[in-house]
């Protein structure tokens, strides 16, 4: 039997993915600055040339390119353009060795640090960390790699702990950090307060008045894009979700609320509402505001109503209803017989179309639950509705008389009870001044020791005859505002309350709610509390 010979064949020398020592590499660098500051940007262009140098000047070495993400953080890969780029450029075999100046520069978390590293290293490709002195491709480099990264993971977290804090103090201080460029209707100021931009400002009370008017995100949306108006990014096409946040934003009644929204943790980067898990703090008053107090909480108010309407229907898959602009009576028309909703339907008989409004549990239960309610033409209980609004507004002459009547009566008791008062006073103060010269000519006391009381009743006299005088000035102010409600009321007077066609937005802002007692009869209750019957011809 022939002897075993074993041969041993030398490994051929290789550097990266196959290729042997008589090639060069392609090699690329990667740098990082986690800030925009003039010192930092040095910094970057310091790093640049550096490797622009190192790479050129070595022989076995050819330069795939500077890979630099400027002014960002380093806990995020997905948020380094360059970065991925490179990594990318690794995989299609176009880079064989990356060169970077510490394992922070390449990453500040550890997960992201050893998952790239791993897969340049499946590809043959190593990273060498100048700082450390660590050549990936090493047996002991992940080692080395994850303990270092983990310190550069915790200095991101130490840094992140101490840029919340100084935010902390900052909310707390009432400092508010406004974004401009998100928020329509401001602009930073002169002097760094925001500054109310006039036109935008239009846009924005027209988006709450237009809400108020029972209008839906997508009704105000549809007029904005007609009337070309611009959006916060100069925009002229109008999303829902931006009217909403409008609506929603306390920064125009002039408040600002602090720390909406709180990062999770600085790795994910994930923002999450504050629910409550952080402190927030309000800034009442804080600049100029664009929308009334009163104007903002009633549109809270009506926010809140249209989000907290119940099902109507048993159709309806949620607990929760949805709000309809539309039509005007859909909000308020009711059943008086079982208390539910009337819905708009339309028949269609022998090709001739009748618009109806019927109870929703007479519609969808029969007469199970409701017996007695009628069916309504919409043209029919439209007239008798405008009849009834116009009846309502008839009414302006008496109210107007009742208006000026109490207007006069506050103005002319306003300050007069205390003007008695002091005018009281003052002939009490005569009285007992002459009481005391009765005294000091009949003998009856020291004259020296009258001084004193004689010295007390001039300086209240004297205050009191201030007051007067600015009392009777404040009375004269009043008499101009009556003569200035006179002329408005005379105006009123001479116009037309009439409507002459119905308005959906106009009923809304007059009507409470609508009952349906009958066939031939509604019960119109008008916001103020009127009760107005009317009959169904």
């Amino acid at each position: 039997m022939t002897a075993q010979n074993v041969k041993i064949i030398p490994a051929t020398t290789k550097t990266a993915e196959g290729r042997n020592k008589y090639h060069q590499l392609s090699v690329a660098a990667y740098c990082r600055v986690s800030t925009e500051q003039e010192e930092q940007q040095n910094s970057y262009q310091v790093q640049i040339a550096y490797y622009t140098d190192k790479i050129n000047s070595n022989k076995e070495w050819s330069l795939a390119g500077i890979f630099a993400d400027e002014g960002i953080s380093g806990t995020q890969a997905k948020k380094r353009p360059e970065f991925l780029r490179m990594i990318r450029l690794c995989e299609k075999g176009k880079i064989d060795l990356v060169l970077s100046k510490s394992i922070s520069r390449f990453a500040r978390n550890t997960v992201d640090c050893l998952e790239y590293v791993r897969r340049l290293k499946e590809k043959g490709i190593g990273v060498i960390f100048e700082k450390e002195n660590i050549n990936t491709l090493t047996m002991t480099s992940e080692f080395m790699i994850a303990l270092y990264g983990s310190f550069a993971q915790a200095e991101s977290e130490s840094i992140s702990k101490n840029v919340t804090w100084g935010k902390q103090k900052a909310y707390a201080d009432g400092k508010v950090a406004f974004q401009y460029k998100h928020l329509l209707g401001y602009k930073k100021g002169s002097d760094g307060n925001p500054e109310i931009v006039p036109e935008e400002a239009e846009t924005v009370k027209m988006i709450f008045e237009m809400f108020l008017d029972g209008l839906s995100y997508v009704d105000i949306c549809d007029r904005l894009n007609a009337l070309e108006r611009k959006t916060a990014h100069g925009n002229t096409e109008w999303h829902r979700d931006c009217i909403g946040n409008i609506l929603k934003n306390e920064k125009y009644v002039g408040d600002a609320l602090l720390q909406k929204t709180f990062t999770v943790d600085c790795i994910t980067k994930k923002v999450q509402k504050n629910n409550g898990e952080r402190p927030m703090y309000l800034v009442s008053n804080h600049h100029e505001a664009i929308i009334d107090r009163d104007m903002f909480n009633r549109v809270q108010q009506e926010l809140a109503r249209r989000v907290s309407k119940r099902k109507t229907s048993d159709k309806t898959i949620t607990q929760q209803g949805k709000y309809s602009s539309k039509y005007a009576l859909s909000e308020l028309l009711i059943c008086g017989n079982c208390g539910s909703p009337y819905r708009r339907a339309v028949w269609t008989s022998r090709g001739k179309r009748q618009v109806v409004w019927r109870c929703i549990s007479r519609l969808e239960h029969g007469k199970k639950y409701c017996t007695l309610s009628p069916t309504m033409h919409e043209e029919k209980l439209q007239t008798a509705i405008l009849q009834a609004v116009n009846e309502y507004l008839g009414c302006r002459d008496e109210i107007a008389k009742i208006l000026k009547a109490n207007i006069g009566t506050v103005l002319e008791c306003q300050g007069q009870e205390k003007i008695l008062f002091l005018e009281k006073r003052l002939g009490e103060l005569d009285n007992a001044r002459n009481d005391i010269i009765a005294l000091i000519a009949s003998g009856g006391c020291d004259e020296e020791k009258m001084d004193t009381e004689f010295a007390k009743l001039y300086t209240e006299e004297h205050a009191i005859n201030e007051q007067l005088l600015e009392l009777k000035g404040k009375i004269k102010l009043s008499a101009d505002t009556k003569n200035k409600i006179d002329t408005a009321m005379n105006m009123i007077e001479n116009e037309k309350f009439e409507l002459e066609f119905f308005d959906n937005v106009i009923i809304r802002k007059l009507i409470e709610c609508i009952k349906v007692l009958n066939k031939t009869e509604i019960l119109i209750i008008f916001k103020g509390g009127v009760e107005v019957k009317a009959e169904i011809e």
